[in-house]
């Protein structure tokens, strides 16, 4: 007869689960208190969801401190896993997420902010990507993973428009794929290690010195497709120009950002043993998808007429940049990672937020989309401070000194030559280069030609809006003079980790 197992609270570490249960609590309060009371003012959505969304946060820089004292935490029958990636990306996702949904008080025309399941599902949606940074289990990912997708594709169908129907779809049908190509990976990786714990399936896999090194390659390709859908790198991101036309302006600004970090968290856990065991054919399939990815999405980028599609492509393109730090592998390329995405996710947000304040009223005869390079003409005389702060984003993107984006860029271009990528070095700067001609193309657009539809800009800055794109932007700023101590911080909790 078996005996009972006694599990005490103190070995589970309850405190590890402390910022996804804060998230899960915040979101069925909003159940809650809709239940009981409904029809309330979107207001008081807005204060519930960034109140828990602050205690979130305060949950995470606590085990922060925690982990430079002690170490790297484990909890939860060691499932949870609390080390520098976690907390410093776990900041990004709360972070971008608190600048995020203030927009929800900037405009009534867009009806999704008056259901409170709008705010129930996305601090879902948060809690998810916490437990995908927050573990090596296979499993607890693939549960984070599906949670905050699941929420998501609601969230653009919310919209409530026939491309946003269309674009939930799309997501949801490769999103369904990608977690197929998951499964099946993580399978393989079961098959021949006995171990769903990415840690635990490094080591037996250098123990048996890679001998299933066919099941290991399968098992590769399954992975690297499943996290290429997540974070659009070619030839798996036919999804993503599509679905950021669908959103919402600010809603596709943020599936740029927050997403993509969870996905490299992931990626840096499960592939950067592998590359250092030396898997050369994993180098070479990484080596040949940044490069294709970088590329491909900048010459794409550059024959777009619509803004938003650009800055979609353009995000395509980031993505590709920052997944070299998975290639090269080291402590400097994945402090560059965290570096570059912290100042692209003001930006970016930034950027694709002011497509929403410039929104038009009635599209110009000949039109077919409200972002089309044509209605940002002459915005310089017909909303100068839009144009302006548009601008801003606009160099900070094509990582023109001395803005935030081009320090990322430095750092990352130099890790690769510390590590002895000259060639990707070159690649990588060259990419930059390209990537500056549409970005500066739209700043033409604005200050160099003549009005197409004068004064019919700025009908949706609120003060609230306002806000958030002024706190975009004194980062932006900011930034400049704050990258060393930014660095210094990173560097310290990714080497602490390990990585």
């Amino acid at each position: 007869m078996l005996s009972p197992v006694n599990v005490s609270l103190e070995s589970l570490n309850l405190v590890t689960l402390a910022p996804m249960l804060i998230a899960v609590v915040g979101a069925l309060s909003i159940l809650v208190i809709d239940f009981f009371k409904s029809n309330l003012d979107k207001t008081l959505y807005v204060m519930v969801s960034l109140l828990f969304l602050l205690l979130d946060l305060g949950a995470v820089i606590d085990s922060a401190g925690f982990f430079m004292e002690n170490g790297t935490m484990l909890g939860f029958f060691d499932v949870m896993l609390i080390d520098g990636l976690a907390i410093l990306s776990q900041i990004i996702i709360v972070g971008a997420s608190m600048l995020f949904i203030p927009l929800a008080l900037t405009s009534k025309r867009f009806h999704e902010f008056s259901y409170p399941e709008f705010f129930a599902l996305f601090l879902f949606m948060i809690a998810g990507f916490q437990f995908m940074v927050a573990s090596d289990s296979l499993i607890l990912i693939f549960i984070g993973l599906e949670t905050a997708s699941l929420a998501l594709y609601t969230l653009i169908a919310l919209h409530n428009r026939s491309k946003s129907f269309e674009a939930a779809v799309k997501y949801f049908t490769m999103g369904a794929l990608a977690a197929g190509f998951y499964a099946m990976g993580s399978m393989i990786f079961y098959a021949i290690t006995g171990s769903v714990e990415i840690n635990q399936i490094a080591a037996v896999l250098q123990a048996d010195n890679y001998s299933n090194i066919g099941y290991v390659l399968i098992a590769v390709v399954f992975m690297l497709a499943s996290f290429g859908f997540k974070l659009s790198l070619v030839p798996f991101h036919t999804w993503t120009p599509d679905v950021y036309e669908g959103s919402s302006a600010a809603l596709a600004g943020y599936m740029s950002i927050v997403p993509k970090i969870a996905g490299f968290i992931v990626v840096m856990r499960l592939f950067e043993f592998l590359i250092h065991s030396g898997v050369i054919w994993l180098e070479v399939v990484l080596y040949a998808s940044v490069v294709i990815t970088m590329t491909a999405a900048n010459i794409w980028a550059l024959v777009q007429s619509d803004v938003k599609r650009m800055l979609a492509y353009s995000s395509i393109s980031h993505a590709g940049f920052v997944m070299a730090a998975i290639l090269i592998g080291t402590t400097q390329s994945n402090s560059a990672l965290f570096l570059y995405w912290i100042v692209f996710a003001f930006t970016n947000l930034g950027a694709f937020t002011m497509l929403w304040v410039s929104r038009a009223k009635n599209l110009p005869a000949g039109q077919s989309s409200d972002h089309s390079f044509e209605k940002f003409s002459g915005m310089i005389h017909t909303a100068p401070m839009t144009a302006t702060v548009m601008g801003l984003f606009m160099l900070s993107l094509a990582g023109l000194p001395p803005f935030g984006v081009f320090w990322g860029k430095i750092y990352m271009i130099g890790s690769a030559v510390s590590a002895g990528y000259t060639v990707l070095a070159l690649i990588m700067a060259l990419n930059s280069a390209i990537a500056g001609y549409y970005y500066i193309k739209l700043i033409v657009y604005m200050f160099m030609k003549d009005p197409v539809n004068p004064g019919d800009y700025m009908i949706n800055a609120s003060n609230s809006l306002k806000t958030i794109i002024g706190v975009a932007v004194i980062f932006t700023i900011f930034s400049i003079v704050a990258i060393n101590p930014l660095l210094e911080v990173i560097t310290a909790f990714v080497y602490n980790s390990g990585y």
